[in-house]
């Protein structure tokens, strides 16, 4: 699930995987599992006993006979789901561009929103256009960098660039105040990198290095697209290395990235000016558009510290690498088929293990989605979603926090005066489900179609200038918090502290995760889990520390904070033990606060069930109780297939646990797990009592 945090960055997402076929067809084990409400008993393996290995008693057969596609670097239900979705997204663009008349016709108004999402689409899938062009969208911006000979031209391309998404060094955002949510604030953040995480630049176990050499090979690849020699290129790819590495060492790592506190660091634009003298503020500021700013939000005061001393050694050289590999690498997957290719070879192949790309229409969707994604998002509600499917949500939701509610009072660790703040940030949080109640208006962005000549590049070069606009306006004004940080066509959900708020989108109320005609059990262990997770998210160890208002406040007294932060250290403790493959294990600080959400959220889910069953009888289905059938459905939730090189990068970039150990870890630390499934002493599913962690 995602937490939506500060910089308009959507971390922590319920589900961060991307997958697709199996041995057998795909799309007919979607279809079986939707056609038969429940457990797909097909997918078991009731050989091995749940005492033993709950994964695989759960999905053996799934794993026996599931192939990893080519085209993903990992798979499950998360991707079944995601791959039917985007099929449904697909055929409503197809329905909207098509004059074929045995297909039905959505008719889209010229110059709409709608129009807008299926020019952009159509712009991305027009190849031909693209590879006639090749490198010349960017030529212009290449040689306003070749130009570059002092730190005045310097600023003046950084604040030329800033409105297209930025050049590089550093980054403008605007999002609500940390510690005053009702109002927008400026956000000064780091520059971009081409590896995904400050790990790979300074760590020195082999993976990471292994990954530096084949990032200098394949930075030396993609330059010579641009007309350098191989010599050349190979010169240009390690200094660009070695400058990207100053520029990642001062960051701070992906535990302390977490701690909002550690982000918050309000400077006046003259302090800032001390901080960072090489660059003028005021006319930076003044060049990207903003009319009147006082302050500023800097997320890592080290870096910027940092980076003031690289400025100031004036190697206009070593700039121009950086700011030249950054634009290319940025633009190469909208460029030519072959440098796309390229890039995919790298990002794609070496670093998560895929053995070629995803089908060009889902790409384009997947962009699509994240550029202007409610424009489609109107159709695929009008086309797919039922209503009575968002009703029946929304009494699960209140359910579960009534659930989460009843937990909170009856902690043995947490003395009341907490408990009672906790319960009116429980009861103040507000659930957005489907869609939005006021959509996205895009009628200030130009998207040009390919008949108007329109370029991929260009459109999304748009598309980042209209959201710059956005930001300008928002600056310094109220917080709309009726937006949406996710379109209701993307299959997941997320936590937004400075709002105070879960969402969940369309897509995610669909089997395995939400079956109107499979029983409470299954989908409390399903959505209701999900529901859980995300509540929890409010309450995990970074998501804690804002109040019922979203604002950065600590609002527990002291013991209490001290007993909930030993409590997270031992969840922490037993997932750092966990070895997913010779060496590599999770790092328990890093996936804290998503351990907690599932810890949480399986929790309350299952109180949210016992109180939907009440008092009557507890019916058998398929052999199973309905605590049975709890625990079955949130394992097959989190059925997972990975490849070696996506679950390294994964251990170092994502804070979510993988699939498998999510699927069963928490269900370890749940007395109600053993009692279903009668786990005794000596099975390998046993931890004793005492070593099981329970928090919420």
């Amino acid at each position: 699930m995602k937490i939506h945090l500060n910089l308009l960055s959507l971390c922590s997402a319920f589900a961060l995987l991307s997958l697709t076929a199996c041995k057998k067809d795909a799309s007919k084990d979607l279809a079986s599992a939707e056609a038969s409400p429940g457990i797909n008993l097909e997918f078991m393996d009731t050989e091995t006993s749940p005492n033993q290995d709950f994964f695989r008693y759960v999905n053996g057969k799934w794993l026996d006979n599931t192939e990893i596609p080519d085209d993903h670097s990992s798979w499950g239900s998360f991707n079944e789901l995601r791959k039917k979705t985007d099929a449904d997204a697909l055929s409503i663009l197809e329905m909207a561009m098509s004059d074929n008349k045995d297909l039905k016709k959505i008719e889209v108004l010229p110059g709409s929103d709608q129009d807008k999402a299926i020019k952009l689409y159509q712009t991305i899938m027009d190849t031909v256009s693209r590879d006639k062009q090749g490198i010349e969208p960017i030529k212009p911006y290449l040689s306003k960098i070749e130009a570059i000979n002092s730190i005045n031209d310097l600023q003046d391309f950084l604040e030329e660039m800033e409105p297209t998404g930025g050049a590089g060094f550093f980054g403008f955002g605007v999002s609500a105040h940390t510690k005053n949510s009702d109002i927008n604030a400026a956000y000064l953040g780091t520059g971009r990198l081409g590896l995904p995480d400050r790990d790979y630049y300074v760590k020195d176990d082999a993976d990471s290095k292994e990954k530096r050499e084949q990032y200098v090979a394949h930075i030396t690849k993609m330059l010579q697209f641009l007309g350098d020699s191989e010599e050349a290129a190979s010169a240009e790819a390690k200094k660009i290395l070695a400058f990207e590495t100053r520029l990642a060492e001062p960051r701070m790592d992906k535990v302390d990235r977490r701690d909002a506190r550690k982000r918050y660091n309000p400077r006046s634009i003259s302090q800032l000016q001390n901080m960072v003298p090489s660059i003028n503020w005021k006319n930076y500021f003044e060049g990207i558009g903003v009319k009147k700013i006082d302050t500023v939000i800097v997320s890592e005061v080290k870096y910027m510290d940092a980076l003031q001393g690289i400025l100031a050694e004036n190697n206009v050289s070593d700039w121009k690498s950086y700011l030249r590999w950054s634009l290319f690498n940025s633009a190469s997957s909208m460029l030519s088929k072959d440098i796309e290719e390229a890039s995919f070879d790298f990002y794609g192949k070496t670093l998560s293990g895929a053995k070629k790309q995803r089908p060009r229409d889902e790409r384009a969707l997947q962009t699509l989605n994240g550029t202007i994604g409610e424009a489609l998002g109107k159709l695929y509600v009008q086309e797919k979603f039922p209503p009575e499917a968002k009703e029946k949500a929304e009494k699960m939701i209140a359910n579960v926090i009534k659930a989460f509610e009843n937990r909170i009072n009856a902690l043995p660790w947490m003395t009341d005066d907490t408990k009672a703040k906790a319960v009116e940030k429980l009861l103040a949080l507000k659930v957005k489900i489907a869609y939005p109640d006021k959509w996205r208006d895009y009628s200030d962005l130009e998207i040009a179609g390919t008949d108007e000549n329109g370029s991929y590049l260009q459109n999304m070069m748009n598309a980042r200038v209209w959201n710059h606009n956005q930001n300008l306006d928002d600056l310094g004004n109220p917080v709309d918090k009726t937006r949406w940080g996710m379109a209701p066509q993307i299959v997941n959900a997320y936590f937004r502290p400075s709002f105070n708020e879960i969402v969940f989108p369309a897509a995610i109320l669909q089997p395995p995760f939400y079956n109107y005609l499979a029983d409470d059990a299954v989908n409390y262990g399903g959505i209701g889990a999900v529901i859980g997770h995300e509540i929890s998210h409010c309450f995990d160890d970074s998501g804690s520390r804002y109040d019922k208002n979203g604002n950065l406040n600590n609002w527990w007294t002291e013991d209490d904070l001290k007993q909930f932060e030993a409590l997270g250290k031992a969840l922490a403790d037993q997932y750092s033990a966990i070895e997913v493959l010779p060496d590599v294990y999770i790092n328990g600080p890093f996936t804290l606060g998503e351990n907690i959400g599932d810890l949480g959220g399986v929790l309350a889910a299952y109180d949210a069930l016992q109180l939907s069953l009440g008092d009557g009888e507890r019916e058998l289905i398929d052999g199973f109780t309905p605590e049975q059938r709890f625990f079955l459905s949130w394992a097959t939730v989190w059925r997972t297939k990975m490849r070696d090189d996506a679950l390294r990068n994964r251990i170092k970039t994502d804070p979510h646990s993988p699939g498998m150990n999510r699927a069963v870890q928490p269900l370890l630390n749940i007395d109600a797990f053993y009692e279903a499934f009668n786990i005794k002493e000596g099975d390998s599913m046993y931890i004793k009592p005492e070593d099981r962690v329970r928090i919420w």
